[in-house]
């Protein structure tokens, strides 16, 4: 007669297959640890999870790729076991920051400010970008820090310390906030260049100001759109500026004569 293994219950999909579910209670609260179709891999599961719950010196990085548990559980329970919270989201906290691990050497460091929002939602990749799913639908995470999908590091963005790992507001500084407008040097004075693209790149001007250099992008897909040129092109938005002062910049301020005369093929 099979005897019962400790944290290991028996279960049963609608088929009828019989699976076991690993879990534990620790500090008053039902932990489940995942299933296994075998039942001593579950029992296996139980007994690491309950090993990082009472002995404090396994530490994140001890994790490895034959242990029974699935390294997200791993640092669930751990930050359980030193921080007295228990998230679904494997995170970590310290007193001003958390990290969010995806492996013990790949992880995102965030502000404590971020905490709710992302102890909340799990971090997805996707050839190289990060995506959450908010409110159905799937939001890129360097959006959330002002750095736009189209955005280059180095160009219209930067990780001050060198990290680009290390999401915390202090650390990134942007560049660029619109779109089509670049920084430039000239003669030690900071410009504005613009340029948008048609069928290839084609110049705008360059203006003194971020703001004007905003408004000219936008006047110059206005005048594409009149020459009959059907991009879909994302128009640059400016809080703090009301109508008529950006209806008087945008009369004022010039753009490339190649636009005003531009004739779609």
């Amino acid at each position: 007669m099979n005897q019962p293994l400790p944290g290991v219950y028996t279960a049963k999909r609608k088929d009828g297959t019989v699976y076991f579910r690993a879990s534990l209670t620790y500090r008053s609260k039902h932990i489940s640890l995942g299933s296994h179709i075998d039942k001593q891999k579950a029992h296996e599961i139980y007994r690491t999870a309950s090993a990082l719950l009472n002995d404090s010196s396994i530490r994140l990085e001890d994790y490895t790729d034959d242990s029974p548990l699935a390294f997200a559980k791993w640092v669930c329970l751990i930050n359980f076991r030193d921080n007295g919270i228990y998230f679904s989201s494997p995170i970590y906290i310290r007193p001003r920051f958390f990290y969010y691990y995806f492996s013990p050497s790949d992880f995102f460091i965030f502000d404590k400010d971020d905490l709710f929002y992302y102890s909340s939602r799990r971090i997805s990749r996707r050839g190289g970008h990060y995506f959450v799913a908010d409110y159905g639908m799937q939001v890129n995470i360097m959006s959330r820090y002002g750095i736009k999908n189209y955005a280059v590091e180095g160009r219209d963005y930067r990780f001050i310390n060198g990290n680009p790992n290390d999401l915390r507001y202090e650390n990134i500084e942007i560049i660029n906030r619109f779109h089509g407008v670049n920084v430039v040097q000239e003669k030690g004075r900071t410009r504005y260049l613009v340029k948008i693209h048609v069928k290839g790149s084609v110049k705008v001007g360059t203006y003194n100001t971020e703001i004007e250099a905003a408004i000219a992008y936008n006047k110059a897909i206005d005048l594409l759109k009149k020459a009959g040129v059907n991009k879909a092109y994302s128009p640059n938005y400016m809080e703090g500026i009301s109508p008529d002062v950006y209806a008087d910049l945008y009369r004022s301020i010039p753009v490339s004569s190649r636009l005003q005369n531009y004739r779609s093929e």
